[in-house]
Formats: structure tokens, C-alpha cells, sequence
């Protein structure tokens, strides 16, 4: 069983002649525009294994000459596969961490329960699997009360220094295009001290603890000059996320705004990243500029959109000047003029538009992105929070289901850690209330809603987690939004699904990994309706992960079925979430919304109230899901409206997905 799969989607789209160059010379032109030695792997595990493989030669080196060897790491999502590679190595073949010092490169503060910490996060996924020496492990002070920290960040440094420095600092990157929690504005020659996080930073690490309460509001972090000073440097970046910040680093100018930028002044600076975290980067997203290119139709539309922004023209006014000027030669020779490729384009991206969804039954769909037949569809939209199916499609639900389609909405998990406990303090009341008119005799139950709300406005500490009753109120909370906002639509109730993954149900921010069991609970739902089209969540920049779990979930399922004869007459479209949307080269499906449309989806999402103006997970940006959703789907109309097409209020984007072979 493939539980992975999403990380294969970006390979569809890039050819590996940009990321794998055969010699030095194509290698040099490919990279001219990057400052720092960047390293691009299909998967983000094969770059893991090269870095950990590093790593290990270095210990074996200082080991072979009595020393030690002194490693920087960091916490964070994306140095986990490399610490998974040296775990890995220690146990299959004996590679022994005994000369080893450890210096934890930044700690949360305060931590007044140790279980969260930074430290103990890398104890958990590394130090305590493998025979490290815990003297030789070093890390910022959480504990310390505020008037000692400068003494103790002195403290740490001296030990570093003591040391003799790092020989490897393994670190992941920030979403701000920090390194540590050096943010935006440090001081290129700052030292271990005191950071303020801003709410993207809390976002971020959000996934280690409860909630995003709970997240500290500080940290201690090696500053930027201890960075530099380390002998060799290893940056780690996974998924289209980091994309910006990696462009950002490897491709901009040295900047206190991109902190991580500073690494172009390091001569043992490397940045390992895979396809999807490389995919801004110039060799990927836009090639013809540093080498010739293998022309696909995506490729060429993706040129014509970029080349349609530098001189600010829409297609149909592109002319060969405009493309022999910055680079887009080529195309005037394989197409002989200006003209047939603008029509070419304008064409394609004309006939990703639609106002059929589900197909135009009786039309001629030859250049339809769906086909006519059969009419009506069976149509399952999977939903990875109650929300999802609202907030990133509610206007292509609404088509779907106006246009007299069989469909089917299946939500993957409760979304009950995103409640408020003050909407189930209010919910309690009410149920006490209607509990006290009409069954006042049922003293135990009464007893209940007293001892749940006691306990939330209380006794409840920022360490307790909630109790499974409570987890139930919230998770109901959120299920019965969610058939409100299905009747708003006009689904039929029987055709409201809930599947609740075991993989979410931990009560906590940090869910358990994909197991064979959630896929199972998915593909025998998706048997139970053997569909003709399937929408699924591919946006897989949601800040706690949940998303990415729910797609590898639906397309391991996929990948076991996609043989049966029933499947064949199946399409699979992603849509994306309130965080990003897909490049307009990528849109196969682009459905447009009427302003009154636009209306209907936005009462949709308001139906779920406790995700509202509460809802966790907003990071910086203090626009409501509502409010991002609408200006998502305003841009893309915006984007095809200045290309040359029609002018729509807005537009629902989608990307088609094909089995992984």
C-alpha cells in the first residue's frame, strides 16, 4: 500500500533536465541565477539520505581520529526525514553517535511542561534512538526566569565556542525565510537571545502542541552569527510552502527581510529541497531563461502567462518582438509566428472554462474539460475538515447539485480540536436548558452538562486536554455546521457522509501518522458509490498537515482500485484550499461564479459559526476563510480577465489527477 502519493503530483509538470543536469556545463547554465549550491531530488526522503549519508561520513572521519564531532539541529518539520536516516544508519549498520556533541538550535520559552518542548521533540524523532551521550547534549534554557536569560544565552555560547564550534548545522527553514527564529529584521550579526514570535511562527509549530494557545509567544535562538560560524551548513526544504522563501534565499539579494539569505555569504552553505519546494526557482518555473527548453503545453502556457505579465499585454496583443525580447525565441521558431502561438494558448486556456462541471449533457465536449456523458454523475466531494468543501468549491458544489447530479459529500475528520471550548460552554446551556423543560427528572445526564462545564470554565488548565465528551460536543458542533451549510446548498441529508479517520483523533494539534485502517474507511466509501468523479483537497500548504494525510489517504484508496472496471469511467479533480491556489498553467477546469453565486457560496461558509472570527490556524493574515475564499477566486478571474478572456466575478480552479503508474 502506497501511503504517499501526493508527493508525486509536481512530477507531472517539471522535466528532469532542469533539476538533474547530465554535466558541469549544463549545470552551471541551469543555475546562474542561484547564489547558493541548491540540490533538487524528486522526493524530499531521497535528499534526507544524501544529507544524513554527509552527516555520517563526517562523524566516521572525526571518529577515525579520536575527536569529536559537533552537530547543530534544529526542530521543524523537514529536518525529521534526515534524523529518520541516522536513526536508520545506527541501527542496520552499527554507526555509533558516542563522539558526537548535539547543540539544539533554538528552544521555546517559556516551557513549563517539558513534554513540548523543542528538546524533547528531538529526543523523541532522533537523540534517544541512538547512543548519544546525554552530557553531550546542549540546548537553550526555557526554564530560567526572564532576568537571568542574557546570562544564560552567554552561557550557551561559551559552551559552543568551548567546543570548538559547529562542524554541521542541519536546519530547516522558516515561513518567513527564517532560519532558527531569526525573523525578518534580525541583525546579520546577532547572537543566541530572546525572539518575539509572530503568529505565522506560532502557526508553525502550532503541530507540537495542543492548540495554538498553547504555542509559547517566545524563543531562545541561535542568532546569525553562530550560524556562520558553523564549518558546514545544511539547509532542508519539503513542499511548495517554502517555495517562495526558497527563491527568496537562493535567487534575491542578501536582505535582513530574508533572513536565511545571509547563507549566501557562507562558503559551505548547501540547500537540499525537493521538486515542489524548488518549483520558483528559475530552472523550474520559469526554464526558457537560463536554457532551452522541452516544450510541453503547460510549459508554453506557463511562458505565455509570465510573458503576458512583463509587458503587461493579453495574449492576442503578444507579438514576435515581444517574445524574441525576453527569451521566448524558441517558440517563434517552432510555431513560425507570434500569432499561432497566442491562438494556440488563448484556445486552451478558452476551453478550460466551464459552467458544467459534472459535463454538459447533449453538447459536443470535445474540448470540454469534462465529458457529457453519463448524465446525471455520481459525484463524491471529499472534504478533509467539515469546512473544506464550502471554503475552496462551494460554487462548483452548488453547479453540481443545481445541475441535477447524484452527489455525495464525505468529510474526513470531526475538526473538533478547531472549536472554542466557550461554543461548547454555550452549547451545554442550551442542551441543559432543553434537558430542564422537557426531562427534568433525568438527574444524571443533567449532572453531565454540569460537570463539562465546570470543568471548561474552571478547572480546565492550558496542559488538560479535553475530556472524549467534550470531543464529542465539538466534533458534533462542527458535523451539524456542516449539514447546515449542506441544505443551504440543497444536498439531500442521506447524502451527507462523515468519516472520521482514526489518524485525526488524538485530541491534539499533532495527529498520528496515515494508516492502512483510514485508507481502508476511504476506499470502501468510495466502492459504496463507485463514482463518475471525485473532487479531492490537493492543497497541501494547511499549516497542520491534516489535508495532505486526507489526499494520500483518498489516493492510496485510488491506487488499489484504479484497475476495476468501474474506475476507468472515474476522474479525479483537486481543488485547493483557503491558502493557495493553483498556477493558472496548471487549471484544467476553471469554473466561473456569478456575483450571486459568489453570494450563495459565501452564506455556505457562514454557516459554520464557530469557525469564524475563533477559528484557529489564521496566522498573520486576519482575514476570515470567507474572505480569503473570495478573494482567491476574484483573482483567478482577474488572472484569465487580463489574459484576454471573459471578465467573471470569480473563478473555482482544478486540477485533474492521473494514478501514479
Amino acid at each position: 500500500m502506497r501511503l504517499d502519493l501526493s508527493s508525486y503530483i509536481t512530477l507531472e509538470h517539471v522535466s528532469k533536465k532542469y533539476y538533474k543536469p547530465e554535466n558541469d556545463f549544463e549545470k552551471y547554465t541551469l543555475t546562474r541565477f542561484e547564489k547558493i549550491p541548491t540540490i533538487i531530488y524528486e522526493m524530499a526522503k531521497m535528499a534526507a539520505k544524501k544529507v544524513a549519508k554527509e552527516i555520517v561520513n563526517e562523524i566516521l572521519a572525526k571518529q577515525s581520529k579520536s575527536e569529536i564531532y559537533v552537530l547543530g539541529i534544529s526542530g521543524g518539520a523537514s529536518p525529521v526525514f534526515v534524523y529518520e536516516e541516522l536513526v536508520f544508519q545506527h541501527k542496520t549498520n552499527n554507526i555509533s553517535f558516542r563522539n558526537v556533541i548535539v547543540f539544539n538550535m533554538y528552544e521555546y520559552y517559556p516551557v513549563y511542561d517539558s513534554t513540548f518542548s523543542n528538546l524533547q521533540f528531538l529526543q523523541d524523532v532522533f537523540l534517544s534512538q541512538v547512543d548519544i551521550d546525554p552530557k553531550n547534549i546542549y540546548s537553550p534554557d526555557a526554564s530560567v526566569e526572564k532576568d537571568f536569560i542574557s546570562e544564560k544565552c552567554e552561557q550557551y555560547e561559551n559552551t559552543l565556542r568551548k567546543m570548538g564550534g559547529l562542524d554541521h548545522l542541519l536546519t530547516g527553514l522558516g515561513s518567513k525565510g527564517n532560519i532558527g527564529f531569526n525573523m525578518p529584521g534580525s541583525n546579520h550579526s546577532s547572537e543566541t537571545r530572546l525572539v518575539m514570535l509572530d503568529g505565522d511562527s506560532r502557526a508553525d509549530i502550532a503541530i507540537n502542541f495542543k492548540s495554538l494557545e498553547d504555542v509559547p509567544i517566545s524563543a531562545i535562538t541561535m542568532g546569525l552569527t553562530d550560524i556562520l560560524k558553523a564549518k558546514k551548513i545544511s539547509l532542508v526544504a519539503w513542499g511548495e510552502q517554502k517555495a517562495e522563501s526558497i527563491r527568496d534565499i537562493v535567487e534575491g539579494a542578501i536582505t535582513d527581510m530574508v533572513p536565511g539569505s545571509i547563507l549566501q555569504t557562507h562558503n559551505e552553505a548547501n540547500i537540499y529541497v525537493d521538486i515542489a519546494a524548488a518549483s520558483e526557482l528559475a530552472r523550474i518555473s520559469h526554464p526558457w531563461l537560463v536554457t532551452n527548453c522541452e516544450w510541453t503545453n503547460k510549459l508554453i502556457r506557463r511562458a505565455i502567462v509570465w510573458l503576458c505579465g512583463i509587458v503587461d499585454k493579453p495574449i492576442l496583443k503578444l507579438t514576435n518582438k515581444d517574445y524574441s525580447d525576453n527569451g521566448l525565441s524558441e517558440l517563434i521558431a517552432l510555431y513560425g509566428s507570434a500569432y499561432n502561438v497566442n491562438i494556440k494558448i488563448f484556445n486552451d486556456l478558452q476551453h478550460t472554462i466551464t459552467g458544467w462541471p459534472g459535463g454538459k449533457p447533449d453538447a459536443d465536449d470535445t474540448h470540454r474539460p469534462e465529458r457529457a456523458t453519463p448524465y446525471p454523475k455520481r459525484v463524491i466531494i471529499f472534504s478533509p475538515h467539515p469546512d473544506d468543501d464550502v471554503i475552496s468549491m462551494g460554487g462548483t458544489f452548488q453547479r453540481l447539485v443545481s445541475q441535477g447530479h447524484e452527489v455525495h459529500v464525505a468529510y474526513q475528520t470531526s475538526g473538533n480540536i478547531a472549536v472554542s471550548d466557550e461554543d461548547v460552554i454555550r452549547y451545554l446551556s442550551v442542551m441543559k436548558n432543553l434537558q430542564e423543560q422537557f426531562d427534568p427528572e433525568d438527574k444524571e445526564v443533567l449532572a453531565k452538562y454540569a460537570k463539562m462545564r465546570n470543568f471548561l470554565l474552571h478547572e480546565k488548565t492550558k496542559d488538560d486536554m479535553d475530556t472524549p465528551d467534550i470531543l464529542f460536543i465539538k466534533g458534533r458542533i462542527r458535523r451539524e455546521e456542516a449539514r447546515s451549510a449542506d441544505r443551504y446548498v440543497g444536498l439531500p441529508e442521506e447524502n451527507v457522509y462523515f468519516l472520521d479517520l482514526p489518524f485525526y483523533e488524538t485530541g491534539r494539534v499533532k495527529k498520528d501518522p496515515i494508516s492502512e485502517t483510514d485508507v481502508n474507511i476511504t476506499k470502501d466509501f468510495i466502492e459504496s458509490i463507485k463514482p463518475h468523479q471525485i473532487y479531492v483537497a490537493g492543497d497541501l500548504a494547511d499549516p497542520h498537515g491534516t489535508h495532505k494525510v486526507c489526499l494520500d489517504a483518498i489516493l492510496a484508496a485510488i491506487d488499489i482500485m484504479k484497475d476495476e472496471d468501474w474506475y476507468r469511467d472515474c476522474r479525479v479533480w483537486m481543488y485547493r484550499g483557503a491558502w493557495m491556489e493553483w498556477g493558472i498553467d496548471h487549471i484544467e477546469m476553471a469554473v466561473p461564479l456569478s456575483p450571486e453565486e459568489l453570494r450563495q457560496k459565501r452564506n455556505a461558509i457562514l454557516r459554520h459559526q464557530s469557525q469564524m472570527e475563533s477559528a484557529p490556524f489564521l496566522g498573520d493574515d486576519e482575514r476570515l476563510f470567507w474572505q480569503r475564499s473570495e478573494a482567491r477566486n476574484k483573482a483567478t478571474a482577474d488572472m484569465y480577465w487580463k489574459l484576454g478572456l471573459a471578465s467573471y466575478e470569480a473563478i473555482e480552479a482544478f486540477v485533474e489527477y492521473k494514478p501514479i503508474k
